[in-house]
């Protein structure tokens, strides 16, 4: 059952739990707060804030999506409408939230929509393959 979860609801509950200010500053402030910096070679300082981390964690997750759409069952087509739903929850929040208007949030509502998009294609690729003809 765990398996059918759509992982893209983690970066979406992670977004909000920034704008609540569990991470620190509360609200779109707390996307600015800086995760990580270091000096390049180049003599550069390159920094990460919450609002990347957030965007390369919802990245990986998007892989991990991707490669779970391969599978054929039950479980993967429960996964594909709770990833619906998900994209829904980040769509209703990007139009009628003030803080979910930013350019980290629409970032990851994408990142959810090719989710959605890539694991229905994905999916429909490979049942494709399974389907033998008995000649």
């Amino acid at each position: 059952m765990l398996a059918a979860l759509p992982l893209m609801i983690f970066p979406f509950v992670l977004y909000n739990v920034a704008m609540f200010g569990i991470l620190g500053g509360g609200g779109v402030v707390a996307l600015g707060n800086i995760v990580s910096s270091l000096q390049m070679l180049s003599g550069a300082i390159w920094t990460m804030t919450v609002g990347d981390a957030l965007i390369v964690v919802a990245l990986v997750f998007l892989f991990v999506e991707i490669l779970k759409a391969s599978r054929n069952g039950r479980g993967s087509l429960l996964n594909h409408m709770l990833s619906m739903l998900v994209f829904v929850a980040y769509l209703v929040e990007f139009l009628l939230v003030r803080d979910a208007a930013t350019q980290i949030f629409f970032i990851l509502m994408t990142i959810t929509f090719v989710d959605v998009i890539g694991g229905f294609a994905v999916a429909i690729r490979s049942a494709g393959r399974d389907v033998s003809i008995g000649l």
